[in-house]
């Protein structure tokens, strides 16, 4: 059903942790399945020095998320801007159909991240 790529991510994933004064910090859920990605950023001259990540859900949740950090650890904000659900799953060597929206949730972490961080959000206190 997996393959070996998936069941390595899984048994031994990668980045699994949060980092100490983050540039920026984004939870993402999918409600339908209960999967919650919680992802910190470390951001220098644009370009990410490190990635951690909190996952709450399946195995392929795990895994996908797990290869999805490795994917954009020293990457410039717009080459992870380009991680997609397709691009994660290939790079696991493919996931079955009923668990393609894990790997979404990834891919929708890294971009939530990304954009928070060029776009933070207004202070709205006076």
């Amino acid at each position: 059903m997996y393959t070996d790529k998936v069941m390595d991510h899984f048994s031994n994933p990668r980045n699994v942790g949060q980092i100490e004064h983050p540039n920026v910090v984004v939870k993402v859920g999918d409600p339908g399945c209960g999967d919650a990605v919680l992802i910190f950023l470390k951001i220098d001259n644009d370009v990410i020095t490190d990635v951690k990540y909190k996952v709450y859900g399946c195995g392929a949740a795990i895994a996908t998320t797990s290869m999805a950090s490795t994917m954009i650890m020293g990457k410039s904000l717009d080459e992870a801007l380009e991680v997609t659900d397709d691009t994660v799953a290939e790079a696991l060597g493919g996931l079955p159909e009923n668990k393609m929206h894990c790997s979404n949730l990834a891919a929708t972490a890294i971009r939530a991240a990304v954009t928070r961080y060029l776009h933070p959000p207004e202070n709205t206190e006076s």
